[in-house]
């Protein structure tokens, strides 16, 4: 074992801020889904704080005295209240003081947070963090793809590694990469350069298919070789209206600007060039529903995208559910509708009770209209939680309700759908079930392809912007894709290696 000799601090504070939802997200939004106190973190990591127990395990091997900060994380939703993030942003700050003198700082953070005054949440965090420790203070972050990469965070962290993978099933390696490369940043083994590239474009970029699935396996692939430290692309994050929005690759290298620069520079062209090649079949409910009645298959998975509780809007839309019920659809079930007050009043009545409810669509005027329907509460599960991959993700008190046949999960902390335990927790079957429709644009993918070979994606208009060639972005002043066909100049020029 190593002599304890660097002092690292390890944080995690973040949330992914839709600017366009009907929600609003405060310090209780964080409480109610992830918030560990120093000393708290559990053993198993959560999507952002993957950091934690992967530093507690490297520590005796790398000689660090490790000081834990708060970690926290609130489900996606709107914008943070500015006295919510504040505190947050002080208290970890606070921290980070009285830690000092600190070797390594290492953040878990998300990389779309917006508050109500600053539009850059990460990059200001960083930037403070910057202040407090000084230059040779070695500063490595973690973030997830769907984020915003802004020239302050940049110019304030020495080390970035972002998630491969969509769905993020590689959360844990990516922080073991970024505490491996701080390791031997701080031994002095390696120089880290960082290298970015401006895609210019707003895209969905789900790795689970091809062609990002070849385009994923070759950032692999360069890892290691040469002087090329970590790989990484920022997917973006269409719903967030900030300046920084939209696609871009990193490079680390072990001090090697002009190759990192060059690398970066043309995996970013090879990424725009796919631009528009990257989404699944986005189907129509009314043509998900045809096609899921026509398959031979069972159970036919419908993915609900853009009512997806991860990506910051309610999760209470019923336009689909409601389409299954004009059809008569049975041996179904739809997980999950956002709604506390139905489900206080399923608890109050009881498993086995039988009663009129109206559910669903409270909190938008995009999301279609609630479903009054007469009821059986099949099964209650108080405290009910899911797992996405080794991450433990709550979905607070819910129900299963019988609504004319179909199963339908009500739940009361906001959460989409990551795997069939969404289903099974509450009694339901999933894998004998001829139709399952889950709120997720992409994250179920993985485990839901275990009991299914018949997957489709429904495009159901509602809160979420979808449209990124005609949201109403007020904060972008750049030309991106799909708003102008080519914003990178004359392209005989922008493909050749700078």
């Amino acid at each position: 074992m190593m002599s304890t000799d660097k002092r690292v601090f390890v944080g995690s504070l973040a949330t992914e801020t839709n600017t366009f939802s009907p929600l609003r997200t405060d310090l209780h939004d964080f409480k109610d889904s992830f918030y560990a106190l120093p000393g708290e973190h559990p053993e198993t990591p959560t999507l952002c704080s993957a950091v934690f127990p992967v530093a507690r395990s490297r520590a005796p091997q790398y000689g660090w005295n490790l000081i834990e900060g708060t970690a926290t994380w609130a489900e996606p939703g709107g914008i943070v209240n500015q006295h919510s993030w504040e505190f947050l942003r002080d208290q970890l700050l606070d921290q980070v003081r009285a830690a000092l003198p600190l070797d390594i700082v290492l953040l878990g953070l998300h990389g779309a947070m917006v508050a109500q005054e600053c539009l850059d949440c990460e990059g200001e965090l960083l930037e403070a963090v910057r202040s407090i420790t000084g230059q040779e203070t070695i500063i490595g972050v973690t973030f997830d793809p769907h984020s915003h990469l802004s020239q302050k965070r940049l110019d304030n962290s020495d080390l970035m590694v972002v998630f491969k993978e969509f769905p993020h099933t590689d959360f844990v390696i990516a922080a073991e990469n970024l505490v491996d490369l701080a390791h031997r940043t701080a031994t002095g083994e390696l120089k880290p350069t960082l290298s970015v590239f401006d895609c210019k474009m707003i895209e969905v970029l789900p790795t689970s298919r091809h062609p990002m699935r070849g385009f994923v396996d070759r950032m692999k692939s360069l890892e290691g070789q040469d002087k090329i430290l970590s790989v990484s692309a920022i997917h973006g994050f269409m719903a967030g209206d900030v300046p920084d929005i939209g696609a871009k690759i990193i490079v680390v290298t072990d001090s090697a600007q002009e190759q990192g620069d060059r690398l970066a520079h043309n995996l970013g062209m090879e990424l725009f060039d796919l631009r528009g090649k990257t989404r699944p079949e986005f189907l129509s409910p009314e043509a998900a529903l045809d096609k899921a009645e026509s398959s031979p298959n069972s159970p036919v998975v419908i993915a609900d995208v853009w009512d997806n509780p991860g990506g910051g809007v309610p999760g209470d839309s019923t336009i689909i559910l409601r389409e299954m019920l004009q059809r008569c659809l049975e041996d179904a079930a739809l997980a999950t509708i956002w709604d506390p007050m139905a489900v206080r009043t399923c608890i109050s009545a009881g498993e086995g009770a039988t009663l009129p409810l109206r559910f669903g669509a409270k909190t938008s005027a995009t999301a279609g209209d609630p479903v009054d329907a007469e009821v059986t509460v099949k099964k209650i599960t108080l405290a009910a939680k899911q797992r996405f991959g080794s991450s433990i993700v709550p979905m607070g008190d819910c129900v299963c309700i019988d609504v004319h046949g179909i199963d339908v999960v009500l739940n009361t902390v906001r959460s989409q759908v990551f795997g069939p335990d969404a289903f099974s927790i509450l009694g339901v079957n999933p894998a004998r079930k001829k139709f399952l429709i889950v709120k997720s644009t992409n994250h179920f993918h993985d485990a839901f392809a275990q009991i299914s070979d018949d997957i489709l994606y429904a495009a159901v208009d509602g809160p979420y912007p979808n449209a990124p060639e005609t949201n109403v972005y007020k904060n972008l002043t750049r030309e991106v894709w799909p708003r102008v066909s080519f914003p990178h100049g004359d392209p005989k020029l922008t493909r050749k290696a700078v």
